[in-house]
C-alpha cells in the first residue's frame, strides 16, 4: 500500500536539496531531516537549510531514520557509497530493536538507473529513480510545476514518487534504465551546454565590438522571442535569418570575420545541423561553402602544426 503523503529525508543539502526541500514543504510534505557530511560547511549548509522546512540537520552517524522515504540529492559518484552507509546505519538501528520506518529511497541522478541504491534493497526497501528535467543552481529555486520527471525503478517506489510528483505539480514519465544516459545527454543539451552556447555567443558579440555584459543584455530580447516561436510555432516555423533565404554571401562574411577558433566551430556546426534538418534554400551553395571552410581549417591547422623531426 502506497503512502498517500511520506514523510520524507533528504540527504545532501547542495542546490537541489535546497530546491526540492522548500518545495516539498510548501506542497504539505513533512521534511524530516536533512542529512549532511560531517565537514562543518556541509553542516552548517544542511542547518540553515532545516531551519527553513522544520526538518532537523543530522548525519549518518546521527539520522533517527525516522523519514518513510529517503530521497539522495548527491552526486552521481556519492549515490551508491551513501546508500551503503544508510544500509549499514539502518541494520545498526535494527539490532538496537529500534523502529525504521524507511520504506521507499529514491535518487534524482538523470544519468544513473536506481541500482545505485541496491545497498538499501537488502533491508526491503523500493527503490526508485526520479530525475526533475529542470536546472538547479545556487540562488535559484524554479517551480516544479509542469516540469517532467523522469522514473524508473520498482513499482512501489515508483507509484509513491508519482504521488509526490503530482502533488509538486509535475508531470512523470517512466524512463527504461538502458535509455537514462541518452536520456541524461540530451538534458544536458537542453541547459548546460546551452550556456556553454551562450557563452559563445558572448565571444561573437566581441568581433562587433560590445563587452560580455553588454552582449548578455542586448541578447535577452530576441532570445526570448526565439524560445516563444519555438515553443509556439516549432522549430521550422522559428527559424529565421540568411540560411532559410539561401543567402551564402552573407554566411561567407560572418566566417571570414569570425576569427575565433571556437566560436567558427560553433557556427559552422550549427549551420550544418540546419542543412539538416531546418528549412534552407540555396542548399548546395551552403554545403560547398561549409566544405571549403572545413578543407581550410584543416590545411590551417597542418601548417600549424609542427614539423617533424
Amino acid at each position: 500500500m502506497t503512502i498517500a503523503k511520506p514523510t520524507i529525508a533528504l540527504v545532501g543539502a547542495g542546490s537541489l536539496a535546497a530546491s526540492l526541500a522548500v518545495t516539498l514543504h510548501k506542497a504539505g510534505f513533512e521534511v524530516t531531516e536533512i542529512l549532511s557530511r560531517d565537514a562543518a560547511s556541509s553542516r552548517r549548509r544542511a542547518r540553515l537549510l532545516a531551519a527553513k522546512v522544520g526538518a532537523q540537520q543530522v548525519t549518518i552517524n546521527s539520522t533517527t531514520l525516522d523519514a518513510e522515504l529517503l530521497w539522495f540529492c548527491v552526486p552521481d559518484r556519492e549515490i551508491r557509497h551513501a546508500a551503503a552507509l544508510l544500509r549499514d546505519r539502518i541494520v545498526e538501528q535494527k539490532d538496537l530493536r529500534r523502529k525504521i520506518k524507511v520504506r521507499f529511497a529514491i535518487h534524482s541522478s538523470g544519468a544513473l538507473s536506481s541500482r545505485e541504491l541496491d545497498p538499501l534493497r537488502t533491508e526491503g526497501i523500493s527503490l526508485a529513480s526520479v530525475h526533475p528535467l529542470m536546472t538547479f543552481v545556487a540562488g535559484a529555486h524554479p517551480a516544479l510545476a509542469g516540469v517532467p520527471f523522469a522514473l524508473e525503478g520498482d513499482r512501489a517506489a515508483m507509484q509513491a514518487a508519482r504521488q509526490i510528483v503530482r502533488k509538486l505539480g509535475g508531470q512523470s514519465f517512466r524512463l527504461p534504465a538502458l535509455r537514462k544516459a541518452a536520456y541524461h545527454a540530451w538534458a544536458t543539451m537542453t541547459s548546460p551546454l546551452l550556456v556553454a552556447f551562450l557563452t559563445t555567443l558572448e565571444a561573437a558579440a566581441g568581433a562587433a565590438g560590445l563587452t560580455r555584459h553588454e552582449a548578455r543584455r542586448k541578447s535577452l530580447p530576441i532570445l526570448r522571442q526565439t524560445l516563444e516561436n519555438y515553443s509556439r510555432l516549432g522549430p521550422a516555423g522559428s527559424f529565421s535569418g540568411p540560411l532559410i533565404r539561401g543567402d551564402a554571401e552573407t554566411v561567407a562574411k560572418h566566417l571570414a570575420i569570425l576569427k575565433n577558433r571556437e566560436v567558427r566551430e560553433v557556427y559552422l556546426a550549427l549551420a550544418r545541423a540546419a542543412l539538416r534538418g531546418l528549412p534552407v534554400k540555396n542548399k548546395n551553395e551552403l554545403k560547398r561553402l561549409l566544405r571549403n571552410e572545413d578543407a581550410t581549417a584543416s590545411m590551417d591547422a597542418l601548417s600549424a602544426a609542427p614539423s617533424g623531426s
